[in-house]
């Protein structure tokens, strides 16, 4: 095994053993928490090492760069997910490729993954406020879960949001606790086609408190690669 495979392998491990960690710690089976490697600052070649560790499931925020390694890394079971921001004009060459969008925001986006393809999507929650990250506002979702499921194509199996940039783990675990909240009021008179199964939340710095409040889907990407200088903290 090469230096690089070692590194990869040891830090999955880790992540996977702190996800372990955490689910004890609020009587949940890690099973129920789904590892999403965001490989966004990371070339093919590292993210082949993720996936020859053992994680299948593979993240990136820009269309152009899950294009690009996607097809740099056919086959393998990989699992891509589009966790950034989706404009309608690449929503056709994305959904190719992408078995979760992430980051649905509008029914104008709706309508054109509609009218180009079937789309698993998570709607994209703002739940901090803060005015520099996409996403609905928690009050905008209720109104738009009808919308959603009159499209038959339109998927919506969950929500998803990033937390406050600044003020520690206490304040980021606040917020994902307000998605549950959310998600916990909502299911009370969901469409019948409508899921909110899928709570994704939590990144490299605060996966843990994501799982405390009920995460399905951590999006883990600087903890995969320490010791390698080859990402930037996400």
């Amino acid at each position: 095994m090469t230096d690089l495979a070692q590194i990869v392998g040891d830090n999955l491990a880790r992540v996977r053993e702190r996800i372990a960690n955490a689910a004890a710690r609020c009587g949940r089976s890690p099973d129920e928490i789904r590892l999403v490697a965001v490989t966004k600052y990371v070339d093919a070649a590292l993210a082949q090492a993720v996936v020859a560790a053992g994680c299948h499931d593979l993240g990136e925020s820009r269309p152009q760069e899950l294009w690009s390694k996607a097809a740099a890394m056919p086959g393998d079971g990989i699992r891509w997910h589009l966790i950034g921001h989706l404009q309608r004009n690449k929503v056709r060459r994305t959904l190719q490729v992408a078995g979760l969008i992430h980051s649905l925001d509008s029914l104008r986006l709706a309508e054109a993954i509609q009218a180009d393809a079937a789309a698993n999507v998570l709607l994209e929650v703002n739940i901090s406020g803060d005015e520099s990250k996409q996403g609905l506002a928690p009050d905008e979702v209720a109104s738009l879960l009808p919308q959603l499921a009159e499209l038959d194509r339109i998927q919506v199996r969950g929500l998803m949001t990033m937390s406050h940039r600044e003020g520690g783990l206490d304040v980021a675990q606040a917020d994902f606790a307000r998605l549950r909240e959310l998600r916990d009021r909502l299911v009370c008179e969901l469409p019948p086609s409508v899921s909110l199964d899928e709570l994704s939340m939590g990144m490299s710095d605060d996966f843990e408190a994501a799982v405390l409040e009920g995460s399905t889907i951590v999006r883990v990407g600087s903890a995969l690669f320490e010791g390698l200088d080859a990402t930037s903290s996400h």
